[in-house]
């Protein structure tokens, strides 16, 4: 299908359908409950998981069957961390020696460690997936939990 992808109903509501668009209200409504995390992911992927997991279904943004979906998040952010921990280690470059017939260096050609291309991919594929679960500060701006409110020391300063 052209065009944007429909954003889910619930997800409008929570927005406050700024569109005024109709709502679906045929959607499908899984239950807001957190998947169990899969044994075969990365063991950042399951301190992520363990780490986002609940708040997400607090908030109704994790269901039972967003399991394959929030596994991509998690395992992307472990692939990611990753390939920056060794990026920190060893630089984003290493050099390659050009040598003539007798051996002699002739150039020095730079190349990025495949690391690189991994954390780049990695981050491309962390952001499509927080979008998806409100992850974004521009993506969380738009979500209004009604009925939902949270104190915290700086709000009760302004007010």
């Amino acid at each position: 299908m052209a065009g944007r992808k429909p954003k889910p109903t619930k997800l409008k509501i929570l927005e406050g359908n700024p569109g005024r668009r109709p709502l679906n209200l045929n959607e499908p409504n899984p239950l807001p409950i957190a998947p169990e995390c899969p044994d075969w992911l990365l063991d950042d992927a399951k301190k992520e998981w363990k780490r986002l997991a609940p708040e997400l279904e607090r908030l109704g943004l994790l269901t039972i069957i967003d399991k394959a979906v929030f596994a991509g998040y998690c395992q992307s952010y472990a692939k990611w961390k990753a390939a920056e921990e060794f990026i920190k280690k060893n630089g984003t470059t290493y050099r390659i020696p050009k040598k003539d017939k007798s051996g002699k260096v002739v150039s020095v050609y730079i190349a990025p460690f495949p690391e690189v291309a991994i954390a780049n991919q990695s981050l491309k594929q962390i952001r499509a997936f927080a979008t998806e679960f409100g992850l974004t500060p521009s993506s969380r701006g738009r979500i209004y939990l009604p009925g939902d409110t949270f104190d915290d020391e700086f709000d009760k300063l302004l007010d």
